[in-house]
């Protein structure tokens, strides 16, 4: 349950908060760096979606947390390929959409056109098939090492 929990958390930092920095960033990147307040909040906000992701590719969680945002993201790049348009109108649009979603579906095209969607969900299954993620954590293991009398070579 957890695993799936944490899942859904990263698909939504990947989705709305790296949808909405690339965004920013592009809007900004022509500006002065040092100056530009805006487009250091959104390297920050790609910081911190970056860390998330990394954690969670490469911490000990349940393989969920890391198989349902690689399929979100993998399925999105399926539909991609096949039906263009159909991929695109789930992106939300118009007027009656808040700005900062509005910004966030424009970086979810930037980063679902130019493939980046593809390489995170790729990055993201990829821990899915350690055997290691499967296996039981079992604490009772320890419990039965018996320290080798120095000196010894056995």
């Amino acid at each position: 349950m957890g695993g799936l929990v944490v899942g859904l958390v990263v698909t939504a930092a990947v989705i709305g908060g790296g949808g909405w920095a690339v965004q920013q960033a592009a809007l900004n990147a022509s500006a002065d760096l040092p100056s530009n307040q805006n487009l250091w909040i959104a390297l920050g906000a790609l910081a911190a979606v970056g860390l998330v992701v990394g954690l969670v590719a490469a911490g000990r969680i349940s393989p969920l947390a890391t198989f349902v945002p690689s399929m979100v993201l993998l399925a999105w790049t399926v539909v991609y390929a096949l039906d263009k348009t159909r991929a695109l109108s789930f992106i939300p649009t118009g007027e009656s959409v808040h700005q900062i979603i509005r910004d966030a579906g424009l970086g979810n095209r930037t980063m679902l056109t130019t493939g980046l969607y593809a390489l995170l969900g790729v990055a993201l299954f990829i821990p899915v098939l350690m055997p290691s993620r499967w296996a039981r954590r079992d604490e009772e293991l320890d419990d039965d090492y018996e320290p080798q009398p120095e000196g010894s070579y056995y």
